[in-house]
């Protein structure tokens, strides 16, 4: 017996789990909030932080409920222990890739052995869409990591009630899972698992199985899980519920005016290009055979391949599509290659081109990351650490056409910004955008919409009303707004600018059409 199989099996487990952490963690910290996805939900955790509620999401103040709100929570907790860094703003994203890698290690452990857990494993850590993923602070690799681990929860109690094991506990387990997952996304944290073991288990014959599946204690905690934060949201606000699934589900779902749009083959082709050279090895599948093979290899290989085809199915139907939301599919993948490789029975040869394939998907991975650290200009970080070096408790920021959403982030502001658009122009709701998010959160709470969303000809009143203002924007907004011509510029680059308007000053009063020694008023909106 060796020393690692003589060790426990719960010392064994942390040590793999410890060093998952490790790897997928080590640069976290490294990159800059990438505007607008990271910026925008690590704002949304920083302002539970800051209001002290922790129930209601907010964008800009306002109740924001395009998701659920388990990333918010996980996030809003780092950020509570490490304040707002890069590295707390992605502890969710870490926490659900990490998820997704222990529950596949655990589950190749169980059913094809510890040689085949590792490989797998050291797949699943160096493919570069799971590696930068993990490190990206937005929901689709929570959701990834749930749905993974429900799936192969689902599975094993599957496998283990067809061999006449005890399965029920892992069952429930996999029940509370789903709910975690509908608490990341949305439905998609229960459809897509139900669609995924549902057909595995089906084309394998297995009705009786599909049945013992069904829990009534399993559904009960699935309930208590997920059913909460919605009923509170629904009583807190009228019409929640409506707009979370009718209009976040299945309206968009289905929709075609959203952004990136994309032919059928967008994700077997990402999946391809971001699995080199890995995907390289998957030739095997190919063969007679593969998927029907006898015994519990043939069934774990047709539930890594079915996982694969319902995701890439899935998410391919909507002309819509997103890197992020082919996910779910990677770890089956991983498996997929690792299992394709043959390495346990190579030679050396082979094994050397193994393992120059595993350092160059690790190499790209670290590529990426490092590369993105050292260019900052998808990045609003300066111009937010700029109003926070300058800035002063009170004082009215005012941000113009592009909302920046890292801008609270980084300049620790403590309440909302103003928002400076055409909030009347029929565009916004037909197109998925900063507006349209903004718009549908002031939905929710009309009376502060019309505190902090304003028309461009209201400006120069708004800023009448405060001694000093900050005003954010793209680097020619003075064209728009001439009297910016007269306001300091404290910060200018990555085409933006911050500037610093003081009605204090005789100039920028007078381009402002200021009244001398009239008192502030308030801001007249819409």
């Amino acid at each position: 017996m060796t020393a690692i199989s003589a060790q426990p099996a719960w010392r064994q487990h942390a040590r793999i789990l410890i060093w998952i952490v490790l790897w997928l963690a080590a640069t976290a910290w490294m990159r800059p909030l990438m505007h607008p996805d990271e910026g925008r939900y690590a704002t949304v955790a920083w302002e539970m932080v800051r209001s002290g509620d922790w129930l209601t999401p907010t964008l800009n103040g306002m109740p924001f409920f395009h998701k659920p709100p388990l990333f918010y929570w996980i996030t809003a907790m780092a950020l509570y222990v490490w304040g707002p860094v890069e590295f707390a703003a992605r502890v969710a994203s870490l926490a659900g890739a990490s998820l997704a890698a222990f529950s596949l290690y655990l589950f190749t452990r169980r059913w094809s052995g510890e040689a085949a857990a590792r490989r797998v494993l050291w797949v699943l850590l160096v493919l570069p869409m799971f590696f930068a993923a993990a490190q990206f602070a937005n929901l689709d690799m929570l959701v990834a990591g749930c749905i993974t681990a429900t799936v192969l929860a689902l599975a094993h109690a599957a496998l283990c009630y067809e061999q006449g094991l005890p399965y029920r506990g892992v069952l429930r387990a996999a029940y509370v899972l789903a709910a975690l997952g509908i608490l990341s996304k949305g439905l998609i944290g229960f459809v897509l698992p139900a669609m995924i073991v549902g057909l595995w288990l089906v084309v394998r014959w297995r009705w009786k199985t599909l049945l013992a599946l069904v829990s009534v204690s399993g559904l009960v905690l699935f309930l208590l899980v997920a059913a909460p934060w919605f009923v509170a949201m629904q009583q807190r606000f009228d019409g929640f519920l409506h707009y979370f699934f009718v209009v976040q589900h299945f309206q968009r779902f289905a929709a075609t005016g959203f952004n990136n749009v994309q032919p059928w083959w967008f994700y077997p082709a990402v999946l391809l290009l971001c699995s080199l050279p890995l995907a390289l090895w998957l030739k095997p599948l190919f063969a007679r055979g593969y998927f029907t093979a006898p015994g519990v290899q043939g069934a774990v290989r047709l539930l890594m391949g079915l996982t694969v085809f319902c995701v890439v199915l899935f998410f391919s139907l909507p002309k819509s599509k997103l890197l992020g939301y082919i996910l779910p599919a990677v770890p089956a993948l991983a498996w997929l290659i690792a299992d394709a490789c043959g390495i346990g029975q190579a030679g050396p040869a082979r094994l050397r081109r193994w393992n120059l394939s595993l350092g160059i998907s690790a190499l790209i991975g670290l590529t990426a990351v490092i590369g993105l650290s050292i260019n900052q200009s998808h990045s609003s970080k300066p111009i937010g650490v700029a109003l926070r070096a300058h800035y002063q408790q009170g004082q009215p920021v005012f941000i113009l056409k592009d909302y920046l959403y890292a801008v609270p982030f980084y300049a620790r502001l403590q309440q909302p910004v103003h928002d400076v658009d055409d909030w009347s122009d029929p565009d916004i709701a037909r197109r998925d955008t900063w507006r349209k998010e903004i718009a549908d959160a002031g939905s929710f709470a009309p009376a502060l919409a019309r505190q902090l969303l304003i028309y461009p000809q209201a400006l120069p009143h708004a800023l009448c009303s405060a001694e000093v203002s900050w005003v954010l924007g793209a680097e020619d907004a003075a064209q728009t707004y001439p009297f910016l011509a007269r306001a300091r510029v404290v910060y200018a680059g990555n085409r933006q600018r911050l500037w610093q308007v003081d009605t204090r000053v005789t100039a920028q009063a007078a381009a402002l059409g200021c009244r001398a020694g009239a008192a502030p008023a308030p801001v007249a909106m819409r």
